[in-house]
């Protein structure tokens, strides 16, 4: 039998830990039932690589966008730069861009007018705006409240890891809500209480790999295939089978990522 359909909404495929095995990688995500990825940019400057591995495979999608932790190296990118990018076929994202004041390495006045000018694109496009938020749920919960009341625009706040409020905020405004390994940890027990929170229309899965690899490959390089152990502790905290998360999160993906086909 099948395994359920699934997406990785958030993936670095093009970052070096996958370069040597690129293809197997792919290829495990699709026999664990995981048929559509979306390797996500963190550098304008390095779109030309990220489309290419985008291209490379009929199933892998991919976003153009500034992560907050580069913030002052491409203070020169515009909104008009991420909307022209985004007209390629197999951008179907804005971002990933938002606010990190745990690293503390850019200005946080640099990381608002990189993540304005994406919310500008989001807006502008259509497409979701894929939010970074970390050790900043006032600041973001604030300006996506002032933006949304200029004008709504798509988005997603990936590998949640914040507070309730700002889940809250986040789905009262429209947004979606992406869970990551961290979800599968012994100690995210009030992460799993916030999901519990989200409408099912609202829910998302990803890995961030080579990131945050769920159990039982904590401490491992992280890699697409295993969203499927995120999507089971999902459907287990929610007190749904995994056949039917996996429905759920796959539903909810095309919808958010609605320039993605279905085929």
């Amino acid at each position: 039998m099948a395994p359920p359909l699934l997406i990785d909404t958030h993936c670095h495929l093009d970052f070096p830990d996958f370069e040597a095995e690129r293809d197997d990688i792919v290829a495990r995500a699709a026999e664990m039932g995981v048929h559509k990825l979306v390797t996500i940019c963190t550098r304008v400057r390095r779109f030309d690589t990220i489309l290419a591995v985008a291209e490379g495979y009929d199933n892998v999608f991919c976003s153009v966008g500034t992560h907050p932790n580069n913030a002052d190296e491409e203070l020169d990118v515009t909104t008009d730069d991420l909307v022209r990018l985004s007209a390629h076929p197999k951008v179907i994202a804005i971002g990933e861009a938002g606010l990190d004041y745990f690293y503390d390495t850019q200005k946080p006045e640099d990381q608002k007018t990189g993540l304005l000018r994406h919310i500008g694109a989001a807006r502008e496009t259509g497409l979701p705006l894929v939010i970074h938020s970390r050790s900043a749920d006032e600041d973001m919960a604030a300006i996506l409240r002032s933006e949304t009341g200029k004008g709504a625009f798509p988005f997603i706040l990936h590998c949640f890891s914040s507070g309730p409020d700002l889940a809250r905020v986040g789905v009262e405004l429209g947004g979606y809500i992406s869970f990551s390994g961290i979800l599968t940890f012994p100690k995210s027990e009030e992460l799993r209480a916030i999901a519990l929170t989200v409408p099912r229309d609202r829910l998302l899965v990803e890995t961030d790999a080579p990131y945050l690899a769920p159990k039982p490959f904590r401490g491992k390089r992280n890699e697409p295939a295993y969203v499927a152990h995120t999507a089971h502790v999902l459907g287990e905290t929610l007190g749904v089978s995994f056949e039917e998360i996996a429905a759920v999160t796959t539903d909810n993906a095309f919808r958010i990522f609605s320039k993605m086909p279905r085929s």
